[in-house]
């Protein structure tokens, strides 16, 4: 079995505790967010691999250690400013606990997302290529895959298009990012890539790849992995099957741009239902719920 921790929320940003201590008892219950009352109960000793998906992995880097599993980060890096992601930590600061994460646990078991990428009045062409070239630049030696998508409609962007601005791209715009990103990453000894977009770029030098392949997979944990992730297959995403632990409207980024988060009042309201020492990420099992097992 491969966690997801998590697409849904940033666990590791805000529930780094919850989390450590889940580990330590060695079970993970997680509500099925379109029936509620049902209840997946995972057993960790059924974990091959953690994928941690965050923004902000400072919370976690000095509990690495505590970790007896084999795990796999995406760490998502964007150079937009404070209207857009409110609640982020100074990206300076971001970029150091990359540098410390991968002198932890290797360059090629953490990748970079520059995600999503849009284009406004603020966030020019200009302002992406030389942001992508900056982050690049300080992060050559320290990790080797840098992978970018492009914004999507979702409810949260359409909500927030009067912050957002953004504009449709053109096929001159695609070509601008997929030349001058990849000249950066090639510049730095990194290699850029698109997952599962429409636009993937590889005529300008892109790899086209999922986030975790197959044979990524087994490259990790040694074991074979034929399905693929249900979940993600109306998106024409080719990732393994992973079992995503968190929670829709729980992610205090607050980023204007998310696909997890719709209603903010909402997430202020499940993070008051958070207990560190629950067995559920937000709120607490009850009497009725229905507890199945979960072996894949």
């Amino acid at each position: 079995m491969i966690l997801n921790v998590s697409g849904r929320t940033d666990i590791v940003a805000f529930y780094t505790d919850w989390f450590m201590n889940r580990l330590k008892e060695g079970c993970i219950d997680v509500r099925n967010p379109f029936n509620p009352k049902l209840v997946s109960r995972i057993n960790l000793g059924d974990v091959d691999l953690i994928f941690f998906c965050t923004k902000n992995p400072i919370p976690i880097l000095d509990r690495i250690k505590d970790i007896n599993k084999k795990i796999y980060f995406h760490v998502t890096l964007t150079p937009y400013k404070k209207e857009i992601e409110p609640n982020l930590p100074d990206k300076k600061r971001v970029i150091e606990a990359i540098k410390k994460l991968s002198k932890t646990i290797g360059k090629d078991n953490i990748v970079v997302r520059y995600d999503p990428v849009f284009l406004s009045d603020t966030y020019t062409l200009e302002y992406h290529t030389k942001a992508f070239e900056k982050i690049c630049a300080l992060l050559e030696g320290y990790v080797s895959k840098i992978l970018i998508s492009f914004i999507d409609d979702y409810k949260n962007v359409r909500k927030n298009m009067n912050i957002l601005k953004y504009r449709e791209f053109t096929e001159e715009d695609y070509k601008t990012i997929g030349t001058s990103f990849s000249n950066s990453a090639k510049n730095h000894s990194m290699v850029v890539h698109t997952c599962f977009e429409d636009r993937d770029l590889t005529e300008y030098g892109f790899v086209k790849d999922e986030c975790l392949s197959k044979e990524l997979a087994f490259k990790l944990t040694g074991k074979v992995y034929k399905e693929e992730w249900k979940a993600r297959k109306e998106r024409k995403c080719h990732c393994v099957k992973m079992v995503d632990i968190g929670v829709y409207n729980s992610c205090k980024h607050f980023c204007k741009y998310c696909y997890a988060n719709y209603d903010e009042k909402k997430v202020i309201e499940n993070y008051q239902h958070h207990n560190p020492n629950s067995s559920l990420l937000i709120g607490e099992l009850t009497s009725d719920d229905i507890i199945k097992e979960r072996k894949d």
